[in-house]
């Protein structure tokens, strides 16, 4: 996209009907171009018009309003589906609650992006397989397998949903970053309806407990269900039409939270030796350490994505190697964990997911490392360490596949 704008400078009418096909993908190039074309009239226009602050609020055309509303209710009926049609609500939720949110998701980026018709069609085809092969598998409820099919399907269904935001198979940095730094936006809006939520939703079951009426099961069953999955609809397009409302907001939060997360870890570590907790012979902390191991990754993925339009300072570079160097302990820590498991009780379902993922996410983190020190020497802007993690993407995505629809087969489906 950069490319493009920059051959297209000084022709108006390309560059307006650019805009018009990818707004967001636009306005992000744009903005990582405008300081080398600073200057040129046309540029700074466009600058100006890019950037122009508004307090309003824009609620999109009217098609694409009708369009969230019908979205908004379609995944409402989708979560009402056990009561629907009297189905047992654990094995329903355990199994296709991505299908309540993701395809309702994606559906909106495919139009939003204008997706070709076969590109809607891999997206339907997949999202439905995943549908049939989830609930195809045998209902054992000691099922290791099956546990990790379920969890892993959610990251496929992100993954999915990542396509239809990009549009493309080929590695667009650009997009793939702005699908990170969409997610990063997401939780903080939908975050905030769900206190707006939660606040209304008190405020209304505590007037009507002063009448003499206990609404709080009805009101749970049929109006919470119904709306929570709403809210990241909303947020998505709140983000999407205004994308203001938290451009300031996410970029505060990922230089705030990535020293903090830094010394959080350096603490935690520090505390772990001190207390004879250790990964190695404890399940559960191995559990728990992982969980924090894939936060602290999100947080780096996160800072990349917010900062990746903007010069990095020295001192941001910094931060994000040192919270990198550190992570990198924490994974090999819980790395040679899991091989010692392994070596003295077998390998199981769980293990080779956690041994897997462990070593994508440390050969993730050697190469953002990489790219980190080269900012440094080269006192550039770090470019590459969004490069790195943009095309390290699909990796992730292969593995989800892996563990999802083969682990079963492998293992028999235990």
């Amino acid at each position: 996209m950069k490319e493009e704008i920059l051959i297209n400078l000084n022709d108006p009418r390309q560059l307006e009907k650019m805009y018009r096909n990818n707004r967001m993908s636009f306005k992000r190039a744009f903005s990582t171009l405008y300081p080398e074309v600073k200057g040129n009239t046309l540029a700074d226009f466009w600058n100006v018009r890019l950037n122009y602050e508004t307090e309003e609020i824009s609620w999109g055309t009217r098609r694409e309003l009708f369009l969230v509303i019908i979205a908004s209710l379609l995944a409402g009926a989708i979560a009402k589906l056990p009561a629907f049609f009297q189905l047992n609500e654990e094995y329903f939720y355990s199994r296709n609650i991505g299908f309540v949110i993701f395809p309702v998701l994606s559906a909106y980026f495919a139009w939003k992006n204008k997706l070709s018709f076969d590109k809607i069609v891999f997206i339907a085809a997949t999202t439905l397989f995943g549908l049939i092969f989830i609930n195809s598998l045998p209902d054992v409820k000691t099922s290791d397998t099956l546990i990790l099919s379920c969890i892993h399907l959610l990251l496929f269904l992100w993954s999915i949903l990542g396509f239809a935001f990009i549009g493309e198979f080929r590695n667009n940095v650009e997009k793939r970053l702005g699908f990170l730094k969409y997610n990063g936006d997401l939780v903080v809006m939908t975050t905030l309806i769900v206190i707006a939520g939660a606040i209304l939703s008190g405020v209304t079951i505590g007037l009507f407990s002063l009448i003499g009426f206990n609404i709080e099961e009805f009101y749970f069953k049929n109006i919470v269900i119904f709306l929570l999955p709403t809210a990241p609809i909303l947020g998505t397009y709140l983000t999407q039409t205004n994308p203001q409302l938290v451009g300031k907001v996410s970029p505060v939060i990922a230089k705030i939270f990535s020293p903090l997360v830094l010394v959080m870890l350096v603490v935690y570590l520090v505390a772990m030796v001190y207390s004879g907790k250790d990964p190695y012979n404890d399940r559960e902390f191995l559990m728990i350490f992982n969980a924090l191991l894939i936060g602290v990754m999100a947080i780096i993925f996160f800072s990349v994505a917010e900062t990746s339009k903007s010069t990095k300072s020295v001192t941001e570079i910094w931060i994000l190697l040192l919270l990198s160097v550190v992570t990198v302990v924490v994974n090999s820590i819980a790395l040679s964990a899991i091989v010692f498991r392994i070596s003295e009780w077998g390998l199981t379902p769980n293990r080779a997911a956690v041994l897997g993922g462990n070593i994508l996410i440390l050969i993730n983190l050697l190469l953002v490392i990489v790219q980190l020190f080269r900012g440094l020497s080269s006192k550039t802007n770090a470019n590459g360490v969004g490069k790195t993690i943009a095309a390290y993407l699909p990796v992730y995505f292969i593995w989800t596949i892996i563990v999802t629809f083969i682990f079963p087969f492998i293992f028999g489906f235990k």
